[in-house]
């Protein structure tokens, strides 16, 4: 058996090992990775050998860190690497290469249909009946949609949001706030199951989800990188940012939401946290637009978002679909019976 773990910066691990009874035997760690001392790659192997096939990546590597000497450098690649790699040659994780993603391009619908839409396929990648999905949001009407966590009150301004005839949805996963007119952001929601992410830590899950994305935006002239815990950045400062959401029966959904051009002065008049953020941001004055992927890219909100299908697939293997007719009937009584109820969008007051 035989898995890979390429490290998001680093360096590549590949182990080959076999199965005796239960047990890891004849594991063998290379790559082109630095180790120092050199001799410190057999007790790499020795301590792998004879653990049990359903050891987890943090076992995995315990069993390393206590084999070898102190003052051992690994460069380019950590414990965990070869844990994960261990887990892949297993079966227990994935790769990018062992999944076909389907893709669902822009569907213009009400945006509160997109965030129900989140909760049914990531069930659905968690039970398998889709496999690992990556789609576009497209919206017709202006919403807010707040991170699970968020506090309403301390999030929107009521006053504001009535002045704008923008209504509120809060979504399942985490993280701050989305401003969302038609046309000026690009959101997408990439659903995967568990074992891509096997053995990663939050962090590090974020930046390997966001991995494609990063060579995305060089792709239309952006010159971007992650920022921790859940940014992407441009060298003129942020672009977007991301939130999860990880689903009992194994799947995590990732979304992103990039700002193609806000007005900045409407969103601080709904957001009370966006005047605080905006505050240093030279922000004040009339009719100021956040435009980082307009200016930046000079190109269409709909080039980039094509730009952006093209890289995934020029990545990964893909297969383009659409949504079914009972996962639309499904997110409309979602949106009617949830995600548009007082009690699910006050839940944190």
């Amino acid at each position: 058996m035989r898995g890979e773990y390429k490290v998001l910066g680093g360096k590549l691990v590949a182990v080959d090992l076999e199965v005796e009874n239960g047990r890891l035997a004849d594991v063998s760690v290379s790559g082109d990775f630095f180790l120092e001392p050199e001799e410190a790659l057999f007790d790499v192997n020795a301590a792998l050998t004879g653990l049990s096939v359903d050891a987890s990546v943090e076992q995995l590597a315990s069993a390393i860190d206590a084999a070898v000497a102190r003052d051992t450098a690994f460069i380019g690649f950590t414990p965990e690497a070869v844990g994960i790699a261990v887990r892949r040659a297993l079966g227990k994780a994935t790769g990018w290469h062992d999944h076909t993603f389907d893709v669902i391009g822009p569907a213009v619908m009400d945006p509160a249909m997109h965030v129900a839409l989140d909760e049914i396929i990531g069930r659905e990648v968690a039970d398998g009946t889709r496999p690992p999905t990556l789609r576009i949001w497209d919206w017709d009407s202006p919403l807010v949609v707040m991170g699970s966590f968020q506090s309403y009150l301390n999030e929107i301004d009521p006053e504001g949001a009535a002045k704008h005839g923008i209504n509120v949805v809060r979504r399942v996963s985490g993280g701050g706030a989305m401003f969302m007119e038609p046309g000026n952001c690009i959101t997408y929601s990439l659903v995967v199951p568990q074992s891509l992410v096997e053995g990663l830590s939050f962090e590090r899950s974020y930046s390997f989800l966001d991995d494609w994305i990063i060579e995305a935006l060089a792709q239309v002239g952006v010159k971007a990188h992650f920022v921790p815990l859940n940014d992407i950045a441009s060298e003129v400062g942020k672009i977007g940012g991301a939130a999860q959401k990880r689903f009992a029966g194994g799947a995590v959904l990732h979304h992103v939401t990039m700002a193609y051009d806000i007005d900045a002065d409407k969103m601080t008049e709904v957001l009370r946290i966006g005047r605080e953020k905006m505050s240093d941001k030279g922000t004040r004055s009339a009719n100021k637009r956040v435009d980082p992927m307009r200016s930046q890219t000079g190109m269409t909100r709909d080039a980039i978002i094509e730009s952006f299908l093209q890289t995934f697939r020029n990545r990964y293997a893909t297969q383009e679909t659409d949504y079914t007719q009972a996962e639309l009937t499904e997110a409309k009584r979602l949106v009617d019976e949830k995600f548009s109820t007082p009690q699910w969008t006050h839940r944190v007051p």
